[in-house]
């Protein structure tokens, strides 16, 4: 029997029934080891930065089970996916169950001939590929826990910063900061309604942006009187040529802007359209399609289009880094138009298959006219016009109609044609700053700087977010007061290390690891010799969270004092200068803020500060005086009355199941916590799983009961009736 180990569980089944008896298929899902939170025990610097890993938190049972079929194996075979992810759960996997020179596979779709191909072509890990993605994590890691620390003295405790989320802020703030900036202009559109001799409409725009009023209304006047002419009808043909197949920034820009995905939501749906065999990775900055795919979307292109809708053409990759042994992302199998099994899934499903077939179609033909009109003889007025356009052949736009666009017809005229006169009028305008960036444009603008690689942006908008650095405005990102606050703090001391030069130079840098060209201990030397010494440097600068006086207008509303401008941890507020002798506050928009009460009660934690009464973002709590140093909170309890659920918790026996609200909204968990861990994402009904024994708890109107644990079958009840 032989061991073939991959990530997910969800290939394990798909993988077996193409590799029958002989094999068993195990998954690691996902990672076994990383470093330890403790960056000393983590990173030996002066050891060559030696990496030293640990188990994660509940992988111990994946790893005993692994090492067990190991050892009964006649061979172990690793099939983690292929990327440098791929290859360091490889190496993580082989050295977590003591394999010594394991077999190495990849392949770049989950199908049948893809699998079997793979295991021809066996390898051993490729040292370059995972010395490449150890730099990046170790990189990582003193980037962020160096900065973070400084940041937490000097800004606010648990506040972080990072390698690629910090560019990514930046840009993020200098756009807002632009924006505010932004001085508007009136400018003014005039319009004019007109007919040709058949009296077909025809709607005509002054070419000129107008910028002054009194030239404006002497426009108007003469419209109305002057007599409409054409002086130039332009015609011409045009081709619009397809787009290559999706990699994997504009798989999540398309789906952005196209379907409304988040970056992570479209890696997610993505990820698990790959693992059901459906299409092939979705990590790859590769434009390229295999002769096998380009045959078989060439059959499809001419059994549903024809002949003349066929071009095939193999894309060049722009990239220095993508790696031409992959693939674009693409169908496994053009045949099958449609196919998933969520309703995410079957559009994004449609998206990369639309994208793949229309790659490998002829260039559109369109039309476009431009009629050109003005009136009177005073060569002083600008000229009008109106633009059309009409598809003569759709070619890659039948399979691709996102692209398509509406076709606009112009009336027909003729050079010299008389203009009937309908009416003409003016509508004031202002000039508009650039817009905030979209997560689809965040994606475009990082990959444009060279800022982190595709695979990486997903995780770095949804850390930014997270932190609430930025938070989602419609469908713009906008950075929040700490956002702002954290990207001026390190672009003031750190600017050098969050520049697009140096984050784009470090990437080419660990590209090169991977391609053999660097070294991954001179690499690190070059960055964090200087980076320690500058961090180092700056632990004698001020904090932040004083951000100079308040407006003289604002009072304390308690003494009457001055105030200041200050952040707190939901943003900027206004403090009496005169804290802490006085506690009184304004909102930046000048409403008083009610202070801390005083309860009598000193701290059961600390002993040394007094319990105080506040109000926060969810209502009232009580907290310890000495907060951040200590920590200890309690509920008000008649908020905490409205929380209790009746619901005894089955693991400790002890506790009580109550509501709670965290970061992503209301979850229970046992009132033992954090002694007793037990959780649910919805409210406990009271009754036990008849399969595993965890609490049942609330669901939707079409599964209204389900199991509070993920990995219980009953958790998705619904697949257990199928």
């Amino acid at each position: 029997m032989k061991l073939v180990i991959v990530e997910s569980p969800a290939k394990t089944k798909t993988i077996s029934k193409y590799l029958g008896k002989d094999y068993l298929v195990k998954a690691s899902i996902g990672h076994v080891r990383d470093l330890p939170k403790n960056n000393k025990d983590a990173i030996d610097i002066e050891g060559g930065f030696k990496a030293h890993y640990v188990p994660l938190p509940g992988k111990e049972k994946v790893i005993r089970d692994l090492a067990s079929a190991a050892a009964k194996a006649s061979e172990v075979i690793l099939a983690t996916d292929p990327d440098r992810e791929g290859e360091a759960i490889a190496w993580h996997v082989a050295e977590a169950i003591g394999i010594k020179n394991p077999k190495r596979i990849v392949f770049h779709e989950i199908t049948e001939e893809a699998v079997h191909d793979a295991l021809l072509h066996a390898r051993s890990i490729d040292r370059n590929l995972l010395h490449a993605q150890e730099a990046r994590r170790v990189l990582d890691r003193l980037f962020g826990y160096e900065l973070s620390g400084l940041i937490w003295k000097k800004v606010r405790y648990g506040l972080s910063a990072g390698r690629v989320q910090s560019p990514a802020l930046r840009i993020l703030v200098e756009r807002e900061r632009e924006i505010k900036a932004f001085k508007p202009e009136d400018y003014w559109v005039i319009t004019a309604h007109v007919a040709n001799k058949e009296g077909t409409e025809l709607i005509l725009t002054c070419a000129e942006e107008l910028r002054n009023e009194k030239k404006v209304g002497e426009i108007l006047a003469a419209g109305r009187i002057d007599p409409w002419r054409v002086t130039d009808v332009k015609e011409r043909d045009t081709t619009r040529v397809p787009r290559p197949p999706f990699t994997t920034s504009t798989l999540q820009q398309a789906a952005s802007s196209r379907l409304g995905y988040s970056p992570s939501k479209t890696m997610g749906v993505a990820q698990k359209l790959y693992e059901s065999g459906l299409i092939t990775y979705m990590r790859t900055d590769s434009v390229t399609l295999s002769s096998l795919a380009q045959r078989q979307i060439a059959l499809l292109v001419t059994d549903m289009y024809g002949k003349e809708y066929l071009r095939t053409v193999q894309y060049k990759t722009k990239s220095k880094s993508a790696q031409e042994a992959h693939e674009a992302i693409r169908p496994t199998n053009a045949a099958h138009k449609g196919a998933g099994t969520t309703l995410d899934q079957k559009k994004l499903y449609q998206l990369i298959w639309q994208r793949a077939v229309s790659s490998q179609m002829s260039p559109a033909k369109v039309l476009t006219t431009k009629i050109i009109a003005r009136f009177g003889s005073n060569d002083t007025i600008p000229e009008f016009a109106a633009t059309g356009s009409r598809t003569l052949f759709r070619g890659w736009l039948a399979a691709y109609p996102y692209a398509a666009g509406e076709d606009v017809e112009l009336p027909k005229v003729a050079v010299g044609d008389n203009l009937t006169f309908k009416s003409i009028e003016s509508e004031a305008k202002q000039t508009q700053p650039l817009p905030r960036y979209s997560e689809a444009g965040l994606v475009k603008e990082l990959e444009k700087r060279g800022i982190g690689r595709p695979s990486t942006y997903a995780s770095t908008i949804k850390t930014i977010l997270d932190r609430e650095y930025v938070e989602k405005e419609n469908k713009s990102l906008r950075p929040t007061d700490v956002g702002e606050i954290v990207s001026t703090f390190l672009e003031k001391n750190f600017g050098d290390y969050i520049s697009d030069s140096f984050t784009a130079h470090m990437e080419d840098k660990l590209d090169s690891i991977a391609n053999g060209k660097n070294h991954y201990i001179e690499t690190l030397s070059e960055f964090y010799t200087p980076f320690h010494k500058d961090v180092a440097s700056k632990e004698g600068i001020e904090k932040l969270t004083h951000l100079g006086p308040a407006d003289d207008k604002w009072k304390c509303p308690t003494c009457n004092a001055p105030m200041v401008i200050k952040l707190g941890r939901t943003g900027k507020f206004m403090s009496c200068s005169r804290y802490p002798e006085c506690e009184g506050g304004r909102t930046m928009e000048g409403e008083a803020m009610e202070g801390p009460k005083a309860t009598g009660r000193a701290c059961p934690k600390c002993n040394d500060g007094k319990l105080v009464e506040r109000h926060g973002k969810f209502g009232k709590f009580i907290a310890c005086s000495n907060y951040p140093k200590c920590k200890y909170i309690e509920q008000d309890p008649e908020e905490e009355k409205k929380t209790h659920t009746g619901v005894s918790c089955p693991l400790c026996k002890s506790g009580e199941m109550v509501e709670r609200r965290g970061k992503f909204g209301l979850f229970y968990s046992c009132s033992a916590y954090p002694k007793c861990k037990n959780t649910t994402k919805a409210r406990p009904t009271g009754a036990l799983c008849t399969m595993c024994g965890a609490l049942m708890m609330e669901g939707t109107k079409t599964i209204p009961v389900r199991c509070s644990d993920k990995n219980c079958p009953n958790h998705n009840p619904q697949k257990l009736k199928k």
